[in-house]
């Protein structure tokens, strides 16, 4: 090992021992991977040096930089931009020009490319790096229906179930192409007036599907996937068995995408804080049908993965906790077990 100075540190060099303060308060444990964040933490504490793994001194890359530059990512961000071309070009022809739009078509593309992520994990391992690179109307609607097929898949609907939810997912944002770009494009907080004018998607998406020979449930999806299980939502303040079954699917996969993806306020969540908000509220603004199966199976996705800690710690995932999704057991570097249902300070900040 070799001690390294404060400002000689750099991203993916790895803690040869436990770092304290004067006060003997471990901030970083042994076998920690520094980045940005941790070495802020240090410099925060004044920390003069740290004794760096001289054998492993520059880690392996983090894990959303080895995903980006995987094959198997340049191959989906391929095939993901032209299913999106398709995508924008069907519903721009439709809203604009009445052409009819090649549902099976489109189908068929987003089931290829469904197909070729293999597991669960690689699927949100693609989805969770494809924000950075375009976060329109339309890449937001073929990642809500991919996560829709994939809770379909996880509760093992048929054949024909598992394409009408496809086709909810799909078509729930169609009338955000009424919306001003000016508006819904804003970076910053909607004034009251503008979010009434981008509330009013729901409807004019109904509007625009409402003449075709598609499913009523599509068409209600579109209409109600922001109702919420305890009449919060919009555009009617919908409770309960008002609201149509596919729109509570289409809901969770909605705000599942929205809260992974960067905003102009905030960073995006990683899969266990978003887990956390759900479990905070979802459990009474969701039908448990679909809630209750797309928490578990999005916890137990991450089982066995390394994550890092809101203190800049990182660790392993060892066990979900049935109770606590977001707050599994985890084992650190130095072996020992920490279970995160039984300390509120401490949560999981990042898959790394």
């Amino acid at each position: 090992m070799k001690e390294v100075n404060i400002q000689e540190l750099k991203d993916g060099m790895r803690l040869a021992t436990d770092v304290t303060t004067k006060n003997g308060q471990c901030i970083l444990s042994k076998g920690t991977v520094l980045d940005k964040q941790t070495i802020s933490r240090l410099s925060f504490y004044s920390i003069p040096s740290v004794m760096i793994q001289e054998d492993m001194k520059v880690a392996p890359k983090a894990y959303s930089q080895t995903i980006k530059q995987s094959p198997k990512f340049k191959s989906f961000q391929m095939d993901h931009t032209l299913v999106l071309s398709a995508l924008r070009q069907s519903f721009e022809g439709y809203v604009n020009n009445g052409t009819p739009m090649e549902l099976d078509d489109l189908l068929s593309q987003v089931q290829v490319l469904f197909d070729s992520c293999k597991t669960s994990l690689e699927l949100f391992n693609m989805l969770h790096n494809m924000h950075s690179s375009d976060d329109s109307i339309y890449a937001h609607s073929l990642n809500v229906t991919l996560i829709c097929r994939q809770i379909g898949k996880w509760m093992r609907v048929d054949d024909d179930e598992l394409r009408l939810m496809t086709l909810c997912g799909l078509l729930h944002d169609i009338g955000k192409l009424k919306i001003p770009a000016e508006i819904l494009d804003k970076p910053g907080k909607y004034t009251d007036e503008e979010f009434d004018t981008v509330k009013m998607h729901t409807q004019y998406s109904y509007d625009l599907l409402a003449p075709l020979p598609i499913d009523e449930h599509i068409k209600y999806a579109a209409l109600s996937h922001h109702e919420r299980y305890d009449g919060s939502g919009y555009p009617s303040g919908a409770s309960r068995d008002a609201i149509d079954d596919y729109a509570m699917l289409v809901a969770i996969a909605d705000v599942y995408d929205a809260m992974t993806t960067k905003r102009a306020h905030r960073a995006p969540l990683c899969a266990f804080q978003v887990i956390e908000n759900f479990e905070k509220e979802g459990l009474q603004k969701y039908k448990p049908k679909y809630i209750l199966p797309f928490l578990e199976h999005m916890a137990r996705t991450y089982q066995n993965h390394r994550i890092m800690l809101n203190d800049g710690r990182s660790a392993n995932v060892v066990m979900i906790n049935p109770h606590s999704l977001s707050r599994p057991i985890i084992q650190m570097d130095d072996s020992s077990c920490i279970d995160l249902s039984t300390t509120p300070d401490l949560f999981i900040q990042k898959v790394v």
